[in-house]
C-alpha cells in the first residue's frame, strides 16, 4: 500500500508554533532480530523522542520525577530510547540538548549525535554504564549498550482521520495524537546489543513504525499490534495482514471523554476499522486488562453495523519492562506503564449475518506489541 503524501506530512516533526514550549513528538519503531551465532530471536525497540523544544534548548533540563513538588520543572531535550523485551528487558536512554537536533521541514530527516532517522533508515547508538544509571534517576534509564544499522519498507500504514488534519495539528486540540506510518514495516539490517550481534531480515522482522505527539499522556494509555498472524482455518501465515489498537482517554479542549480505542484491521488487502471519531460508522470498541500473576492479558471486541472482531493477548511480564517517560509539564505520573513485544493470542473477525456471527478469519497472533497503563 502507497505511503500518501498526507501520511508523510503527519510522519514529520511536529514542535513547531504552539508545540515548541509544552509538548513531545515522537517516532517510535520495533522490530525482530536473530543472534547471529544462535538463531535466537530477540525483539527490540527503538524511539527518537523530543520534547519542550523551547524551553532550554541549549542544555538538557530534565523534569521532577514525581508529583511531590510544588512546582515542576520543564523538561527540555532529545532522547534516544533503545533496548530490547524478553530476558534482560531493558530501556537505554541518551539525551541531547535540543540545539544539537538537525531537522527537515519537508521531509522526515532528524540527525542528532550519531542517531539518524528517515522515512527509510535508521542509524544510530546508545550506551550507559551501570554507575551513571545507578547515579542518575533522572535518566530513568538501564545500563548497557545498543547500535544499530537499519533499512525500513513501511508496508501498511493507519492513517486515524480528521483528527489528525491539518487543521488539528495547527490548532491542537487533542492532549494527544496518533498516527502509524507502518503498521506493517519491514526492517532489514543488524543490532549490537551489549556486544551480542543480530541479524534483521525483512520477512522475519515483524516490524511496526508509528509515532506520537501531543500536550501529554493519556490516561488509561493502552496499544496492541501485529503483523505476524498465522490463519488457524487455513494454517497459513497471513502475508497481507496486520491490526493496530490505541488509545485510552482522550482530551478534546481540555475537557476528558469516555474511554476510547482506534482498531484497525487490514486482513489481505481488506480495511476493518473501527474508530469512535467516525461516529456515523457507529462503531464501538471495549476492553479489559488484568495483570495478575505471571501474564498480562488484553482483551479487546470492536463492532459496527457489519462486522464483529474479537482480541485476547498475553504477554508474559516477566518479558515486559515498565517503560519511562516525564510529560511536557515535568511531572512522571506514568510509573506502572508495562510494555512488551513478545506478546501472543488470537484475532477472531466475524460478519453479522442477521442475528448470527459468520466468521471470515481465525488466527494466531505472535511478537505483538503490547502496552497498558493507568494512574
Amino acid at each position: 500500500m502507497a505511503i500518501s503524501r498526507e501520511n508523510r506530512r503527519k510522519n514529520l516533526y511536529m514542535l513547531r508554533g504552539l508545540g515548541r514550549k509544552n509538548s513531545y513528538d515522537w517516532w517510535w519503531h520495533s522490530f525482530t532480530g536473530y543472534n547471529k551465532i544462535s538463531g535466537e530471536p530477540k525483539s527490540f525497540f527503538i524511539e527518537y523522542f523530543v520534547i519542550n523544544p523551547a524551553v532550554s534548548p541549549r542544555t538538557v533540563q530534565f523534569g521532577n520525577k514525581s508529583a511531590n513538588t510544588k512546582k515542576a520543572q520543564k523538561p527540555s531535550y532529545v532522547m534516544i530510547k533503545a533496548g530490547a523485551w524478553g530476558n534482560d528487558a531493558k530501556q537505554i536512554h541518551n539525551f541531547y540538548p535540543v540545539k544539537d537536533l538537525s531537522c527537515n521541514k519537508h521531509r522526515l530527516d532528524l540527525r542528532v549525535g550519531s542517531c539518524t532517522l528517515t522515512e527509510k533508515n535508521l542509524t544510530g547508538s546508545v550506551s550507559l554504564n551501570f554507575s551513571e544509571a545507578h547515579n542518575h534517576p533522572e535518566y530513568m534509564s538501564s545500563s548497557g549498550s545498543m547500535s544499530w544499522n537499519l533499512q525500513m519498507d513501511k508496508q501498511i500504514p493507519y492513517n486515524v482521520g480528521y483528527g489528525t488534519s491539518g487543521l488539528f495539528r495547527s490548532l491542537w486540540p487533542f492532549e494527544m495524537y496518533w498516527h502509524a506510518q507502518g503498521v506493517k514495516t519491514l526492517y532489514a539490517g543488524s543490532v549490537i546489543l551489549d556486544g551480542e550481534e543480530y541479524t534483521v531480515t525483512p520477512q522475519r522482522s515483524f516490524g511496526y513504525a508509528d509515532k506520537n505527539w501531543g500536550r501529554d499522556f493519556t490516561n488509561p494509555w493502552l496499544w496492541l499490534s501485529s503483523c505476524n498472524l498465522i490463519s488457524l482455518i487455513s494454517g497459513q501465515r497471513l502475508k497481507n495482514s496486520c491490526f493496530d489498537i490505541g488509545g485510552g482517554r482522550p482530551k478534546f479542549l481540555g475537557r476528558q471523554m469516555k474511554k476510547k480505542l482506534l482498531f484497525y484491521f487490514y486482513h489481505e488487502g481488506d480495511e476493518y476499522e473501527f474508530n469512535f471519531s467516525k461516529f456515523w460508522k457507529k462503531s464501538t470498541v471495549k476492553y479489559t486488562f488484568t495483570q495478575n500473576g505471571p501474564l498480562a492479558h488484553w482483551a479487546v471486541t470492536a463492532e459496527n453495523k457489519k462486522y464483529f472482531i474479537d482480541v485476547d493477548v498475553y504477554c508474559k511480564k516477566s518479558d515486559m519492562l515498565l517503560i519511562n517517560y516525564t510529560a511536557p509539564n515535568g511531572l512522571k505520573l506514568h510509573n506502572n506503564l508495562w510494555n512488551g513485544g513478545t506478546g501472543y493470542g488470537e484475532i477472531r473477525l466475524y460478519k453479522k449475518v442477521k442475528k448470527n456471527l459468520e466468521t471470515i478469519e481465525h488466527a494466531r497472533i505472535e511478537n505483538c506489541g503490547c502496552e497498558y497503563g493507568e494512574y
